[in-house]
């Protein structure tokens, strides 16, 4: 009887080891991203500064207030008011059209972080050193680890463990607090300055919002929309994305407001977001302010909640109707904030800009979010980094101008200066330039060379003069294209253009000669194909870019 039992508990030990075996990359996910995770209390109200009861300068002798709106992994095409769109966004189309609408509108780069960067000092990462997006501790080791379980026909990401161990802490990824960035400049022209949202430069010490210009902030802390669990949730996992995978598992819902100890927001992200923006503003209706949203949608994971999931529709897979209900929550928020302003009368004296931080992913496995675009995000490709780009300023702009002149994310910084009648910071070499004049009609923008730049690691990239080569070290590879004839960038002119390589690459030479070094290294380096999406298979005559992070 014994022997009987002993013999069981060893068939369970083994069967246990063996389950184990075979799930032990999902053992590893479940143990790494438990680590380490704070304590979050209930949700409570956020204590808004409040503005003077009455203001001791009219509202047309103001500075005036600015609104910038930044949503996440938007697709070009993702809009109405710019291309076919999964569902209509009135709001934003409104706001586009009642200002203008920059049609030729570029990212900073094909990733979050760096981007937001050089939206808040008009500086390149030749400069500032932020070049790589910050990721959670073990995200790189564990995305290379299901990435590369998937025979999906590209070459296998490469995971630099050295370069992980030798780079800080995911909270002390930031932007050197010597940066200067328009929270801080407007602060020169007595603005209460107040971030919303997604920060994405470092959550601690000299890199938060509070010691980068921002007197409030209402930080996100983690990685949900809503809790998985919550009753008014549609989730819709993309089990096949080893990123989608990482967040799921360590994602939470918390917030924080000026450093304090973590909570849970009031609700679905965009909509709370959007709501203490009403405070925000109502609090201060009496002197200018800067505010600064920036929304978490439609980043991964994909949540929605029911009630937009009912309004849009059917559509199939699952995945793109939650999108599409991300979407219309977004189109919410932007025609919330509009109304507030009115009816606060304040929205004559406002300048309100809109734009997305990349394109949109091809690891959500939708494939026209980027159309007529080749690229995805992780790509330098147009799908990569075109972006919607709105200023609307009543009185000022007048509406329904349309521009066509290339402008980029480091524009945004001498724009709102300009608008705010700041000076820009003495010392400082800004790369952008005040976009305000092609706005109003007034002149142009005259850019050195013509030229606008991007880079990630060794891959780098320049357009100028209608041209645009793309130089990927890391497989040797070089496209150039003429954009005024090929603006989608389908056939590789590089072979039969050897003069205007070697000149485009003079620029790109240039343009890192004297360079800052990175402030911490990439430690991944992904294969991301230019023409399928995260669920299809790659063929061998597929062209592909590898991205370092």
């Amino acid at each position: 009887m014994i022997k009987r039992i002993l013999l069981i508990l060893l068939a369970i030990i083994v069967a246990g080891g063996a389950l184990a075996w075979f799930n032990r990359k999902e053992l590893i996910l479940w143990m790494v991203t438990r680590a380490d995770r704070p304590p979050i209390a209930e949700n409570r109200p956020v204590p808004w500064q409040q503005g003077p009861a009455e203001a001791s300068v009219p509202l047309e002798e103001r500075p005036p207030n600015i609104v910038f709106i930044l949503l996440d992994d938007l697709g070009i095409n993702d809009l109405t008011v710019l291309g076919d769109g999964i569902i209509p966004t009135p709001n934003i189309d409104a706001l586009a059209e009642r200002g203008a609408i920059f049609t030729n509108a570029y990212s900073g780069t094909g990733t979050c972080a760096p981007s937001r960067a050089m939206l808040l000092t008009g500086r390149y990462p030749t400069r500032t050193g932020f070049e790589f997006t910050p990721t959670p501790n073990n995200m790189g080791r564990i995305v290379t680890m299901f990435a590369n379980d998937r025979n999906n026909g590209l070459p296998k990401t490469v995971y630099d463990r050295a370069a992980a161990e030798s780079s800080p802490d995911f909270q002390s990824q930031g932007l050197p607090a010597d940066e200067v960035t328009i929270a801080e400049m407007l602060k020169t022209r007595g603005y209460h300055t107040v971030h919303i949202g997604k920060w994405h430069l470092g959550n601690s010490g000299e890199y938060h919002p509070n010691n980068q210009g921002f007197d409030e902030t209402l930080l996100m802390e983690d990685l949900l929309h809503l809790p998985a669990d919550d009753p008014n949730v549609v989730n819709a996992r993309v089990d096949f994305d080893p990123i989608d995978k990482f967040l799921w598992a360590r994602g939470d819902f918390s917030t924080s407001y000026n450093g304090s100890d973590r909570f849970r927001p009031g609700g679905y992200l965009a909509d709370y977001w959007t709501d203490e923006s009403l405070k925000v503003i109502e609090a201060n209706r009496n002197n200018p302010f800067f505010l600064y949203l920036a929304h978490w949608g439609v980043h991964t994971p994909l949540q929605a909640t029911k009630e937009d999931f009912d309004a849009v529709g059917e559509f199939e897979p699952h995945r793109l109707r939650v999108y599409a209900a991300m979407i219309r929550s977004l189109d919410r928020s932007v025609g919330r904030i509009v109304e507030k302003l009115e009816a606060e009368g304040l929205d004559d004296n406002t300048m309100i800009i809109l734009s997305s931080d990349n394109g949109a992913p091809g690891y959500v496995g939708l494939p026209d979010l980027n159309a007529p675009y080749r690229g995805w995000k992780l790509t330098l490709f147009e799908g990569g980094i075109r972006v919607p780009m709105f200023v609307s300023w009543p009185g000022k702009i007048p509406a329904g101008t349309l521009i066509d002149t290339p402008v980029a994310h480091i524009d945004v910084m001498p724009t709102i200066a300009a608008a705010a009648g700041a000076s820009l910071p003495a010392g400082v070499e800004i790369d952008g330039q005040d976009m305000l004049p092609e706005a109003m009609g007034t002149g142009s923008i005259v850019r050195k060379d013509d030229a606008i730049f991007w880079q990630s690691g060794a891959y780098h990239v320049v357009r100028a003069g209608g041209w645009k080569l793309q130089v990927d070290g890391n497989q040797g590879k070089t496209w150039l294209f003429d954009l005024m004839a090929d603006p989608t960038e389908k056939t590789n002119l590089a072979a039969a253009e050897p003069e205007k390589v070697a000149e485009l690459q003079a620029l790109l030479d240039q343009h890192h000669a004297g360079a800052r070094a990175p402030l911490y290294p990439s430690t991944t380096r992904s294969p991301i194909a230019l023409d399928k999406t995260g669920e299809d298979k790659a063929s061998p005559e597929d062209e592909y870019v590898i991205w370092p992070n």
